[in-house]
């Protein structure tokens, strides 16, 4: 008899929030004697004492320094805005799994479920959360909002982009995230989950709508999802391949081991070239392996979270 995590990672994604609640319990778990032990209710900032009201949270450290009373505001007194932006088009879809779980993902429903467990960690706090939704249009969008109706829309939505089939479609994301960031209008948390395969686009277009999305002074995360063993190191095995692109239908038949090693250099120049372009514009890059679990996705959530309120 199988045990309930055992049905949980090998179930269909069709409930979202449970699955994502198991997520995040098995990465509050690992990290029980981390510096992120606790962070529901670590400082954000301080405020000036009050008459009045408890002494409970003065900072006595910060008085000997200032000579003046803080105290220290938790989180929870603190709302955060934030926004995220997922990539809906046919690359998104890569690998073909037949039927997503927690053991088989392609890249949009490893976006869609990290999107869900970084929701769970905010939902704690009341935070508000938007999402837009794009492929050769922006197919979706909320505006940031806290309560647990919107939140379940978004979680509905976040389902039908993993279930239900969705013609392959190409994008141009330097459009959408132009769009995207002229309608942010208060400064938020922005996390981007999108492979940034654009084969008919320039890389200074991408690179300018990346650098949109700083507009209004956001704090911006670009989640790089790949698949690192053959979309990054293209690992194949020995036998003769045929490969079809996703968003045109071509196809093209060789052994990998023919044009690994030119692969790999082009899209290691490229990541390159992305990485850069996200320091220049102080944007976070991180990789998203999708091959790996959701450690990365939840520890920068984390992080840029009290980058924003400090």
């Amino acid at each position: 008899m199988m045990d309930i995590q055992t049905v949980l990672r090998e179930s269909k994604l069709t409930n979202l929030p449970l699955l994502a609640s198991q997520v995040v319990e098995g990465f509050i778990s690992g990290i029980h004697k981390s510096p992120f032990h606790g962070y529901s209710s670590e400082f954000a900032e301080h405020k000036l004492y009050n008459t009045g009201e408890s002494t409970r949270h003065i900072d006595w450290k910060l008085y000997a320094k200032t000579d003046k009373l803080y105290t220290k505001r938790f989180e929870e007194e603190t709302n955060l805005r934030c926004h995220f932006i997922l990539d809906q088009s046919a690359s998104m879809y890569y690998p073909e799994v037949a039927s997503p779980s927690l053991t088989q993902l392609d890249k949009l429903s490893f976006s869609a479920l990290s999107i869900a467990a970084i929701m769970q960690l905010l939902n704690k706090q009341r935070d508000a959360v938007g999402l837009s939704v794009y492929d050769e249009e922006l197919r979706f969008q909320a505006t940031e909002k806290g309560s647990g109706l919107h939140y379940n829309r978004i979680y509905n939505e976040l389902e039908n982009c993993i279930n239900t089939p969705q013609p392959r479609l190409k994008t141009n994301t330097y459009q959408f995230l132009h769009e995207i960031a002229e309608k942010l209008k208060r400064r938020s948390l922005i996390f981007l989950f999108t492979d940034l395969l654009q084969p008919d686009v320039s890389r200074a277009d991408l690179f300018e709508a990346l650098r949109h999305l700083k507009y209004n002074k956001h704090q911006v995360v670009l989640f790089h999802t790949l698949d690192h063993k053959t979309e990054v190191n293209f690992e194949f095995d020995e036998t003769p391949k045929r490969f079809f692109d996703v968003e045109t239908g071509a196809k093209i038949d060789l052994h990998t081991h023919q044009i690994q090693k030119e692969y790999v250099e082009k899209m290691s120049e490229f990541i390159q070239e992305v990485k850069l372009t996200c320091v220049k514009y102080r944007i976070r890059y991180v990789e998203a392996d999708i091959r790996k679990n959701f450690e990365k996705i939840l520890s920068t959530y984390l992080v840029e979270k009290q980058k924003l309120k400090s």
